[in-house]
């Protein structure tokens, strides 16, 4: 098989195109391919796939930990909410109970004033 060159700035040497042609030759010729290829093939694409499971576990992973912690915030969210609800009710229950007392103190008061009033005139 003979090649056309396409290199026309280097003078002709049939020597070295003789070695080119008969490199070439050698490079196209069908050989068998080693016996650990298939082996190594099949390596390589287990390591493909198992690190492709890695890393779709540590997006799961990833994703998991992101949900959790904001559950975690949630929760403490309303927690606290419930908690402040509560100190409300409690606080309003105290300020009912010095309502009442002062109600008292203050009918009391004018009960005995009224009683006093009386008793003056």
């Amino acid at each position: 098989m003979e090649f056309e060159r396409t290199d026309h700035n280097e003078p002709f040497h049939p020597e070295r195109d003789r070695d080119f042609e008969l490199e070439l030759r050698q490079a196209m010729e069908r050989k068998p391919a080693p016996p650990s290829l298939k082996r190594r093939i099949l390596q390589a694409q287990a390591a493909r796939k198992t690190q492709k499971l890695h890393v779709q576990t540590v997006w799961w992973q990833r994703l998991a930990a992101s949900v959790l912690i904001l559950g975690v915030i949630a929760g403490g969210y309303s927690w606290r909410q419930v908690e402040e609800r509560r100190k409300g009710e409690e606080a309003k229950q105290q300020l009912m109970t010095a309502l009442r007392i002062t109600n008292r103190a203050l009918n009391d008061m004018n009960r005995r004033l009224t009683v006093r009033n009386r008793d003056e005139r």
